[in-house]
């Protein structure tokens, strides 16, 4: 199973690194895709060093699951990247997991990905999620679609993540690991 994560300057950072961290954890390889260069500032002033900057990312390259994470102006910084825009087309195309939290679900919303799914976002948000029939869950999957609503929801949407390529046993196994369910 292979992940690939986009972080841009303004991004919130549990957003991204949670589930970084989780997914690794449970054996999934997953690539932190920097926007704009390989060291990116989040929105509370913590730089990260990414894997890959995204203009050095091939089009090509293999995976199961999109991750966008929240933050502003982040959000809009990753909405606005062709190459997070083609990688989440073409997760779209070929049904693979796109994945949301916080403010990011309002770009699959506006692309019309979430229309007759469940989905979840941060409160003030919920105008940009076309067509999704909205909840009040932290983190919620519907069919190929996982959204969480910000940084305190970070552990649940990174176990839901896990689910969803791994099974229900392993995300388990990693929330008891870290201590989220005891």
């Amino acid at each position: 199973m292979k992940a690939i994560i986009f972080f841009a300057n303004g991004t919130e950072e549990v957003e991204a690194l949670t589930p970084l961290d989780y997914l690794r954890r449970a054996g999934v390889e997953t690539l932190l895709v920097g926007i704009s260069g390989r060291e990116q500032t989040g929105s509370h002033s913590i730089t990260v060093k990414t894997d890959v900057c995204a203009a050095d990312l091939p089009l090509d390259t293999d995976f199961d699951m999109v991750i966008l994470p929240g933050g502003m102006p982040g959000t809009d910084n990753i909405e606005n990247s062709d190459v997070a825009q083609a990688f989440l087309r073409r997760a779209a195309d070929e049904n693979k997991y796109i994945a949301a939290i916080c403010a990011a679900p309002k770009i699959l919303g506006t692309k019309g990905l979430l229309k007759g799914k469940k989905a979840t976002c941060y409160p003030g948000f919920e105008s940009y999620l076309e067509g999704a029939e909205i909840s009040n869950e932290k983190a919620v999957r519907s069919g190929n679609t996982i959204t969480a609503t910000g940084a305190g929801a970070a552990n649940e949407f990174a176990l839901k993540l896990i689910e969803a390529l791994c099974g229900k046993g392993k995300a388990d196994a990693i929330g008891k690991a870290v201590r989220f369910v005891i």
